[in-house]
C-alpha cells in the first residue's frame, strides 16, 4: 500500500486493526498485555545496565615499567652541511627580503628582554644564546654583509656558533649532553625567522624560502620534538595498559541509577550481579542479537512484523534500518570481546554482499567468522569503533539453530517478553524517582534526569524499541501521572515538549530507528498501529482531564488570587486541539462553553452577594453614598482585575469571564445602586439634612466608571438609569456655593492686594508678566479651578454641561463686574487725590487774595514749563490688571468652549427663547456731548462733567472732566439693567479745583423697554433746565441666560473700565494738549513775526516773512517734553500693551483738539467760530504731521517703539486729512457736494431696506449677537450725523469678536464717506444757515421712516403687539422734542 492510500484510511481502520484478535504483539500472539511486576522490571533494567558496563570501551591507564636504556640521542655535527643541503643560497627566490635585518634585531631584543610573544623563548638558556648571537649580529661588518648579500646561511651559521659557545659553558670535557640544546636553540631561531617573514607578508612571495626553513626546523628537531629542555631522568618508561573490569557496582554508573530508581542498595545489586555473571555475558548479548535478527528476517514472534504496521513501505523501511543497527551492535559486542569471533563458526562476512533473504549455509557462516576474527586481530584497532569500508556486518546471516534458542519461543537474556510494557513501567519508576529527588531549582525543564534518560535510551537500544514508540510511552507515563494528580500542567507541557521537540544532535546517535526525530516530524504512517492507538487514547484522556481542570480553575477566577488558567489553555490549544489525531466536535465545544458560562454566572452572583453583604449595612437608616461608592469600587476593582488578567486572551474556550461578570454583576449593581441612592436622598430630605457634595461627586465618578465598563462590555444593553439626571442636583448646589465663595473671594483679594509690581527689588526691570498684582491672578485662578472642578467630573450630558458652564460664566461675569467696580472707584479716588503741589495751592486758595493769585498763575502756566503729573504706581497697576484680565478671560472663554455650549443650548432652547420675553433688559447709555451750556468760570468757559443717577438717587456713572469749554464731548458709556421702566437724571457740574463745584444744568430720560422693543439705538437731544442741551445715545438688549452673553458682559466691563482708566489718565494730560493746540498758541506762533511784518510794510517789501519748520516744531516742544516726562513715569509700571492704549487715547485727544481748531461741532445752527486762513491751516497740518511722527516713534533701525502707524491712521485722522480739500471751497460747491453724498447715502439705505424686505428677514436683535452694519436712524434723530447699529454685548464676548467688530467699523468708516465734515464747514458760512435747517428736517424724516419700517417688520415676524403700538406711536409723532417718548 502506498503512502497516499495510507493517509486516506479512516480512524476506525486503525482502532479495528489494533483490536483484531489475530494481531500479534512483540511478545507473542496474545493481545493481552503482560502485567509487569516490580521485580521483573528491575531485573531487566539491571541486565541492560550491566551489559552497558560490559560493552563500554575499556579504560586505559599509564603504568611505569622499567625499560632498556634508549640509544643516545645524536646531534648535528656539521651545521654547514645541513644549511647547504636545505638552504642553498645561490637562488634569488631564497634570499631574504630587503630591510629584513632591522625587524630581526628588534625581535632578538624582545627575546632577550623576555617580551617575545611566542612560547618557548623565555627560558634562561635560550635568552643567553640569543644574547650571544645578538652581539655578533650587530657588528658593523656583519650588518653590511647581510644588507648587501641578503643570504640566510650567514645568519644560521653565526647563530649556531653563538649557541655552541653559550651552551658549552660550564660543562666538563667529554660531556656532550649540551649539544642537543644547540639543535633546539637553532630550531627556535629558524622558527623566529619564519614568523618574522610571515608577519611581514612574505609567506606568498617567498614560498620556497619558507618551505626550506620549515624543513630545516624539522630536521633539527628529529632527535627532540620538544623545544623545551627536558630535565627528567630516563630510568624507565610510561606505557598504557588496559584496566581489567572490576565487576564492582561502584564502577557501574548505569547500574547505580537502576539501584536508585528501584530503591535497592549497592550490596543487593552486587549480589545479584555476582550470581548472574555467568549468564549475563557478552556472548548472551550476541546470541540475543542473532536470535532477534533471525526472527526479524523470518517475520516470527519476538520482533515487529509487517502486521504491526499499517503501511508495508513503513515496515520495510524500519526493517532495513534495523538490519544496519543490528550489524553495528554486533560489532560493538565483538569489539568488546574479540575472542567471540574465533569461537563461533556461524558467521559469514561479505564486504559488499547484502543480507540473504533465507538462512545461509554453515560453510558461509564459518567463513564469515574466520574473516571477522582476522579483522579484529588487525593491529589497527581504530576501525573497531566504527564501520570500516571493508567490513559490513549487515551481511551477517544466521542459520545454525544450535547457536540460538528455540525458534518458536522468543526468549532473550536481555530483552523482556513485552518490551513496550517493561519500558513504560521502568519509565514510570524513573519519573517518580526524579520527581522525588528534584532540587526545585527549575533549571531542568525535562521530565527525566540525564541519568534516567540515558538508562531509558539504553533500554530502547537493547530492546530494539523505535523512536516513536519510545516517545509515545513517555507521553503515556506523563499522562497517567497527570490523571493521578501527581503531575502539574507545567509538567505535562514539558512532557509534550519532550516528545514533540527534536532532541539535540549528538556526536554518536544511539542505534534507535529515527532517534533524532520527534512525534511532530515523524510521519505517522511510519508508526505502529499500537503506538497510534495508544497515542490517540492518551490525547483523548488528556483532553477530558484538562477540560475538567480548566473548569475547576475558572470557577475560582473571580477570587483575589486565583490559579492561572493559562497553562491548561496552552496545553489544550497547542498540544490537544492542534493534534491531527484529535477531532473536536462543535456540539461538544458549545456544550462545554455553555456549562462554563453557567458556572461563571453562579460564581459572579456569589461574589456580588458577598460584596453587598460586606459594603452595605442592613439598616437603610445607616446608608450613605459612601456605601454605594464602596460597593461600586469593589465591582469596578474586580472588573479591572479580570480585564487586566485576561487582557491578552479575553475569551477562554468561547467564554469571556469579563463579559459574564459584567452581564451578571452590573445589572444587579445598577438596580441596587439606583434604589440605594433614591432611599438615601429621601432619608436625607426627611431629616432636613444636606448630603455632602464630595460624596455626590465621588459617587458620580464611580457610577461613570461602571457605566464605561458596562458600555464597552455590553454595547447593546443600555444602562439602567440616567446617572447625570439623578445627580445633577449636587453640581447645582456646588455652583451656588461657588457663587457665594466668589463674591467673598473678590472682596478679600482686593482688600489684601497692595497693587504693586511683582518685581525682585529696587533696580530690577520688571517684565510685562510681572506688572499685574496678586488680586487679579488669584481671581482668575479661582475661575480656572472652579471650571476645572466641573471639567474633572467629565459630565456625560452635553446639555447639563452647557448649563453648568453658563451658570459659571454668570458667576465669573458678576465677579469681574464687581472687581471692575471696586478697582475703578479706587482708581478714581487715587487719581483725584491732590498731589503735594496741589495741596499747597489749595491751602493758599482759602483766602480771596490767594484765589486771584491762582487765576493769574493758571493764566501764566501756558508760558511756563508744566510739571509732569505724579502717577501713583498702584493706580497704573490697576490698569495693568484690567488689561491682563481681558487676556485671561479670553483664555478662559476658549477653555470653556463657549461657542459649543451656546450651540448645544440653542438647539434645545432655541424655539423657547424666541417666544419668551427676557425678564431683564440692559440699557446702554452713551453720554456723547453737550452744546451751549452755561459758563461758570471767570474766563467765560466751564470745566463740565456729568453725573448720572436713577430715580432712587443711585449713582450710575460719572464722566471725566472736559476743561475750558461750553461744548464738551465725553463719549462715555454705562450699562443699566432694568426689569421695567426707569427714570434717569443727568446733571452737569462745573469742576473747580478749589471750593465747591458749580451747577450747570439738569435733564432726565425715561428708560422704558416697550419703547425700545425694536432693539434699535436712538439718540436724544435733551434740553437742560438752565441753557443748552445734551446728546444721549441709548440702546437696549434683553438680559439673557446665555454663556456668550455673560462673557460679552464681562468683556464689556473690562473694556469700559480700561477705557475709563485710560481716559482718567489722559485727562490729566489733556489740559496741556488743549493749551498747546489752541487758538492762543496759534496766534502766539504767528504773532512772533509781527514786528518783521510791520517793518516789511514800511519798507514796502514785496515778500512776507515765512515761518520756518523749526519755529513750528519749537511751538510744540513744551508739549513733547511734557509727553516724554509723563511717558517715562508710566513706562516704569505700565505694560507695553497698556502703554500703547494710553498713547492711542492721547492721540485721539490730539486729533479732537486739532479738529476743534479747524471746524465747530456738528449742529443745525450756524457757528460763531472763525475759519482759519491758509497760513494758519498750514501750521495746524504741520503740527498734525509732527505729532504723528512723535507718537509713531521709531529707533535707529526703523522699529516702531510707539503706536503703530495703522492705529494712528484712524477714521478721525482720515477725516482731518480730507478736510483740507474742502476747507476753502465755495459755499455753493460744498452744498452741491453735500447733497450728492446725502443722495447716495439715502439710495444705499433704501436698497438695503428693500433687500431685507424681499428676503423677509430682519436684522437680528443685539441680544442675538448680530450687529448689522446698516445705517438706521432712530426716531427724532436730531443730530446732523448718521447713526449705526449699536455695539451689543454679544459682539464683545471675546477678544476675537471685539477685534473683528473694530476692524469692521474701520472698514465701514472708510468705505462709507459722510458729509459731516462738509456740514461742519458750512456752519462757519452764514449764507448756509437755510441749508443746514433743511438737512436737519430731511434727516428727521428719513430716520423716523426707517424706524417705523423696522418696527413693523419686527412686529410681523415676532407677533409682538407692543411693537405695533410702538410703530403707531412713531408714525403718529409719538415722540416729543429731542426724541423723548410722550408721557401718556
Amino acid at each position: 500500500m502506498s503512502s497516499v492510500s495510507r493517509k486516506s484510511l479512516q480512524l476506525n481502520r486503525r482502532l479495528d486493526s489494533v483490536q483484531n484478535s489475530d494481531r500479534r504483539s512483540r511478545a507473542g500472539s496474545s493481545a493481552r498485555q503482560l502485567a509487569v511486576s516490580h521485580d521483573d522490571a528491575y531485573t531487566y533494567a539491571l541486565r541492560v545496565a550491566y551489559l552497558h558496563y560490559l560493552l563500554q570501551p575499556k579504560t586505559k591507564r599509564k603504568q611505569w615499567v622499567p625499560a632498556p636504556k634508549p640509544p643516545p640521542r645524536t646531534h648535528t655535527s656539521n651545521i654547514g652541511d645541513l644549511v647547504k643541503e636545505f638552504v642553498p643560497g645561490n637562488s634569488s627566490s631564497v634570499k631574504l627580503p630587503h630591510g629584513f635585518r632591522s625587524p630581526l634585531e628588534k625581535r632578538l631584543e624582545q627575546v632577550i628582554m623576555g617580551a617575545e610573544r611566542l612560547p618557548g623563548y623565555n627560558d634562561a638558556a635560550v635568552k643567553k644564546t640569543f644574547a650571544q648571537a645578538y652581539t655578533a649580529f650587530t657588528e658593523q661588518a656583519f650588518r653590511k654583509g647581510i644588507d648587501k648579500e641578503r643570504k640566510i646561511e650567514p645568519l644560521i651559521l653565526i647563530f649556531y656558533s653563538a649557541a655552541t659557545k653559550a651552551c658549552g659553558l660550564g660543562h666538563e670535557r667529554g660531556d656532550d649532553s649540551w649539544k642537543l640544546l644547540v639543535d633546539r636553540h637553532v630550531a627556535l631561531f629558524v622558527r623566529l625567522l619564519t614568523n618574522i617573514l610571515r608577519d611581514q607578508g612574505h609567506a606568498r612571495d617567498k614560498p620556497e624560502l619558507m618551505s626550506r626553513l620549515g624543513t630545516l626546523e624539522n630536521k633539527l628537531l628529529t632527535n627532540d620534538q620538544n623545544l623545551f629542555i627536558d630535565t627528567g631522568q630516563n630510568a624507565g618508561n610510561t606505557i598504557e595498559v588496559v584496566v581489567p573490569l572490576s565487576y564492582d557496582v561502584k564502577d557501574m554508573p548505569m547500574v547505580q541509577v537502576v539501584a536508585k530508581i528501584f530503591g535497592l542498595s549497592h550490596s543487593d545489586v552486587q549480589s545479584q550481579i555476582d550470581a548472574q555473571r555467568q549468564n549475563w555475558t557478552e556472548e548472551a548479548a550476541l546470541k540475543d542479537l542473532k536470535s532477534y535478527q533471525h526472527r526479524l528476517n523470518s517475520n516470527m514472534n519476538g520482533a515487529l512484523g509487517s502486521k504491526d504496521f499499517d503501511v508495508e513501505e513503513a515496515y520495510q523501511e524500519w526493517k532495513k534500518a534495523e538490519a544496519h543497527f543490528l550489524s553495528l551492535m554486533m560489532m560493538e559486542v565483538l569489539t568488546a570481546r574479540p575472542e567471540l569471533a574465533r569461537r563461533s563458526t556461524a558467521v559469514s562476512l561479505y564486504s559488499d554482499k547484502a543480507l540473504p533473504a533465507s538462512p545461509s549455509s554453515a560453510y558461509a557462516e564459518d567463513k564469515a567468522y574466520s574473516e571477522l576474527s582476522r579483522a579484529l586481530s588487525n593491529s589497527d584497532r581504530s576501525s573497531m569503533y566504527g564501520i570500516d569500508h571493508a567490513l559490513n556486518l549487515g551481511s551477517i546471516s544466521l542459520d545454525d539453530t544450535s547457536s540460538i534458542r528455540t525458534v518458536d519461543e522468543a526468549n532473550y537474556t536481555f530483552m523482556p517478553p513485552d518490551t513496550r510494557e517493561f519500558l513504560k513501567i521502568i519509565a514510570k519508576y524513573a519519573l517518580e524517582f526524579d520527581a522525588m529527588h528534584d532540587d526545585g531549582s527549575g533549571e531542568q525543564p525535562n521530565l527525566f534526569s540525564k541519568q534516567s534518560m540515558d538508562l531509558l535510551t539504553e533500554l530502547c537500544v537493547r530492546w530494539r524499541i523505535p523512536q516513536f514508540t519510545r516517545l509515545v510511552v513517555f507521553l503515556e507515563v506523563a499522562a497517567r501521572r497527570y490523571t493521578d494528580t501527581m503531575f502539574t500542567i507545567i509538567d505535562l507541557d514539558n512532557a509534550f515538549d519532550l516528545v514533540k521537540i527534536p532532541s539535540e544532535e549528538q556526536k554518536k546517535s544511539p542505534n534507535i530507528y529515527l532517534y533524532g526525530e520527534s512525534l511532530t516530524t515523524i510521519d505517522r504512517s511510519k508508526w505502529t498501529l499500537t503506538d497510534y492507538a495508544m497515542y490517540q487514547q492518551t490525547v483523548l484522556t488528556l483532553n477530558d482531564a484538562l477540560l475538567r481542570e480548566l473548569y475547576d480553575t475558572l470557577m475560582h477566577c473571580y477570587e483575589p488570587k486565583p490559579p492561572s488558567a493559562g497553562p491548561a489553555v496552552h496545553v489544550l490549544q497547542n498540544h490537544i486541539f492542534n493534534d491531527p489525531s484529535f477531532s473536536r466536535k462543535e456540539e461538544d465545544a458549545q456544550e462545554y462553553a455553555r456549562l462554563l458560562e453557567s458556572g461563571l454566572q453562579e460564581q459572579a452572583a456569589l461574589v456580588y452577594r458577598s460584596f453587598l453583604d460586606t459594603e452595605v449595612p442592613q439598616s437603610h437608616q445607616d446608608w450613605n453614598f459612601a456605601h454605594v461608592v464602596q460597593l461600586g469600587k469593589s465591582v469596578v476593582k474586580l472588573c479591572e482585575r479580570i480585564q487586566k488578567r485576561y487582557k491578552r486572551n479575553p475569551e477562554i474556550m468561547g467564554v469571556n469571564p469579563l463579559t459574564v461578570l459584567v452581564e451578571t454583576m452590573f445589572p444587579n449593581f445598577e438596580d441596587d445602586a439606583h434604589d440605594l441612592i433614591r432611599r438615601i436622598v429621601q432619608v436625607s430630605k426627611d431629616r432636613g439634612e444636606e448630603l455632602p457634595l464630595q460624596d455626590g461627586f465621588d459617587l458620580y465618578r464611580e457610577l461613570v466608571e461602571i457605566r464605561r465598563i458596562h458600555r464597552s462590555s455590553l454595547p447593546g444593553r443600555p444602562f439602567t438609569f440616567d446617572v447625570e439626571e439623578l445627580l445633577a442636583e449636587f453640581v447645582w448646589r456646588w455652583i451656588q456655593n461657588a457663587e457665594t465663595r466668589a463674591e467673598e473671594f473678590v472682596e478679600q483679594a482686593i482688600k489684601q492686594d497692595q497693587f504693586q509690581v511683582r518685581g525682585h527689588g529696587p533696580g530690577h526691570i520688571s517684565l510685562d508678566s510681572e506688572r499685574h498684582s496678586h488680586s487679579i491672578i488669584d481671581m482668575f485662578q479661582l475661575f480656572h479651578q472652579t471650571a476645572d472642578q466641573v471639567f474633572q467630573l467629565e459630565w456625560d450630558n452635553d446639555v447639563h454641561h452647557a448649563r453648568f458652564m453658563t451658570a459659571l460664566s454668570k458667576i465669573f461675569a458678576n465677579s469681574i463686574a464687581r472687581y471692575c467696580e471696586v478697582v475703578d472707584q479706587r482708581f478714581i479716588k487715587e487719581m483725584d487725590t491732590p498731589r503735594p503741589n496741589e495741596k499747597e495751592a489749595a491751602a493758599v486758595a482759602q483766602t480771596t487774595q490767594g484765589r486771584f493769585m491762582q487765576y493769574a498763575k493758571d493764566a501764566w502756566n501756558t508760558k511756563e514749563k508744566i510739571e509732569p503729573f505724579q502717577f501713583y504706581p498702584e493706580s497704573l497697576v490697576k490698569l495693568n490688571n484690567v488689561e491682563w484680565a481681558m487676556q485671561e478671560l479670553d483664555k478662559l472663554e476658549k477653555s470653556m468652549n463657549v461657542d459649543a455650549c451656546a450651540d448645544i443650548l440653542e438647539k434645545v432652547d432655541g424655539p423657547k427663547r424666541q417666544i419668551k420675553r427676557p425678564a431683564k433688559y440692559v440699557f446702554t447709555i452713551k453720554i456723547v456731548e453737550a452744546e451751549e451750556i452755561k459758563a461758570c468760570d471767570p474766563n467765560g468757559t466751564s470745566d463740565p462733567y456729568v453725573v448720572l443717577v436713577d430715580e432712587y438717587q443711585k449713582r450710575l456713572h460719572k464722566t471725566r472732566i472736559i476743561m475750558r469749554t461750553l461744548s464738551p464731548r465725553w463719549d462715555e458709556s454705562v450699562d443699566v439693567t432694568v426689569s421695567g421702566p426707569l427714570n434717569i437724571v443727568a446733571t452737569i457740574w462745573d469742576y473747580d479745583t478749589f471750593g465747591d463745584h458749580d451747577f450747570v444744568g439738569r435733564t432726565s430720560l425715561k428708560l422704558d423697554p416697550i419703547h425700545f422693543s425694536d432693539y434699535l439705538p436712538r439718540e436724544f437731544w435733551l434740553d437742560l433746565d438752565t441753557q443748552g442741551r445734551m446728546l444721549l445715545r441709548v440702546s437696549m438688549e434683553g438680559e439673557r441666560d446665555d454663556i456668550q452673553f455673560y462673557f460679552g458682559k464681562a468683556f464689556r466691563h473690562l473694556k469700559r473700565t480700561e477705557r475709563d482708566m485710560v481716559r482718567k489718565i489722559t485727562d490729566k494730560l489733556t489740559r496741556h494738549i488743549n493749551a498747546s493746540l489752541s487758538y492762543e498758541a496759534l496766534r502766539n506762533l504767528l504773532g512772533r513775526n509781527l514786528a518783521s511784518q510791520v517793518n516789511s510794510f514800511f519798507k514796502r517789501s514785496s515778500t512776507m516773512p515765512q515761518i520756518t519748520k523749526v519755529e513750528i516744531e519749537n511751538a510744540l516742544q513744551s508739549l513733547f517734553t511734557y509727553f516724554n516726562e509723563n511717558f517715562a513715569t508710566m513706562k516704569e509700571t505700565l505694560t507695553d500693551a497698556t502703554m500703547v492704549a494710553v498713547m492711542t487715547r492721547l492721540w485721539k485727544e490730539v486729533l479732537m483738539a486739532i479738529e476743534a481748531l479747524l471746524v465747530p461741532p456738528l449742529s443745525e445752527k450756524p457757528s460763531n467760530q472763525r475759519p482759519l486762513n491758509q497760513r494758519e491751516l498750514d501750521v495746524v497740518y504741520a503740527w498734525l504731521e509732527l505729532l504723528f511722527e512723535f507718537f509713531n516713534a521709531r529707533d535707529e533701525d526703523g522699529e516702531v517703539l510707539g503706536v503703530p502707524a495703522e492705529v494712528l491712521r484712524s477714521p478721525k485722522y482720515h477725516e482731518l486729512a480730507s478736510l483740507n480739500f474742502f476747507y476753502f471751497d465755495t459755499t455753493e460747491n460744498l452744498i452741491r457736494t453735500s447733497e450728492r453724498m446725502a443722495a447716495a447715502t439715502a439710495q444705499r439705505q433704501q436698497q438695503q431696506l428693500q433687500g431685507q424686505m424681499s428676503a423677509n428677514r430682519l436684522s437680528a436683535p443685539a441680544s442675538l449677537g448680530h450687529g448689522a452694519g446698516v445705517a438706521h436712524a432712530g426716531p427724532a434723530f436730531a443730530s446732523m450725523g448718521t447713526i449705526r447699529r449699536g455695539k451689543s454685548i454679544m459682539m464683545s464676548r471675546n477678544l476675537g469678536t471685539m477685534r473683528r467688530a473694530k476692524e469692521e467699523k474701520r472698514k465701514e468708516a472708510q468705505a462709507d464717506p459722510s458729509d459731516d465734515m462738509i456740514l461742519r464747514i458750512l456752519r462757519m458760512r452764514p449764507e448756509a444757515a437755510g441749508y443746514l435747517k433743511e438737512r436737519h428736517r430731511q434727516k428727521e424724516r428719513m430716520a423716523a421712516a426707517a424706524a417705523a419700517a423696522m418696527i413693523v417688520r419686527q412686529s410681523v415676524s415676532q407677533g409682538w403687539n407692543s411693537s405695533s403700538s410702538s410703530a403707531a406711536a412713531v408714525a403718529s409723532g409719538g415722540f416729543g422734542r429731542g426724541g423723548v417718548p410722550l408721557r401718556r
